[in-house]
């Protein structure tokens, strides 16, 4: 026998090996394959739900007291619409209220600055500063009763004569978008207004629930 016929009879078991070899390796992974896109009953997957307070993402939005401003004033002129008394808002170096309220047979101005104060939950407080109706002489207290009797508000403000403040419940407010809003930093005398706003993932169709694996 030649060389070449013993070579060649020596590599035949070397090639048969790696054949082999090679179909168990394809083998392995077409099973692999098949176990990690078979598709799973529901019943066979067992599912909780996620705590709806961290089914959501949190954004922080900035803007300025300009912005804030034009967008307060449109809301209560919609709010009020209809009603008798109006009143605006003006955004300074504070909250500065403007309106009227009627006294006997007619109405009288008001005018109200306000110190406004970030609650730790995310609402508001308006702390009175200074306050006037017309020339009349009358108690802060007396006035802030007009002003919570006859001034349209929502239900998510408060006026609250004896502690001369209103409180804004602003984590109350009822968004038809779902989402969820708080206040995180409102400084007028420099313009920083900061938001946060918190987007419910059932708001974006997305399933409340993860399954255990």
């Amino acid at each position: 026998m030649s060389r070449a016929e013993k070579n060649r009879v020596a590599v035949k078991p070397w090639r048969k090996r790696f054949f082999m070899l090679l179909i168990f390796n394809i083998a392995v992974v077409l099973v692999l394959i098949s176990l990690i896109f078979w598709p799973v009953a529901d019943s066979d997957v067992k599912r909780y739900p996620i705590d709806l307070e961290q089914a959501s993402s949190e954004f922080i939005v900035r803007t300025s007291k300009q912005n804030l401003n034009s967008l307060i004033n449109a809301y209560i002129k919609q709010f009020t619409a209809g009603t008798e008394h109006q009143y605006r808002i003006e955004l300074e170096e504070d909250v500065h209220l403007i309106g009227e309220l009627p006294v006997f047979s007619t109405t009288v101005p008001l005018s109200v600055h306000f110190e406004p104060l970030v609650v730790e939950n995310g609402d508001i407080i308006l702390q009175l500063r200074s306050i006037s109706l017309g020339l009349l002489e009358l108690p802060n207290q007396k006035i802030m009763e007009y002003l919570g009797k006859y001034l349209p508000m929502p239900e998510w403000v408060t006026v609250n004569p004896k502690e001369e403040e209103v409180y804004i419940a602003v984590t109350e407010m009822d968004i038809k978008s779902n989402l969820k809003v708080a206040i995180q930093t409102i400084d007028l005398e420099a313009n920083n207004l900061a938001f946060k706003f918190r987007v419910p993932y059932e708001t974006l169709g997305i399933d409340a629930y993860e399954p255990i694996q």
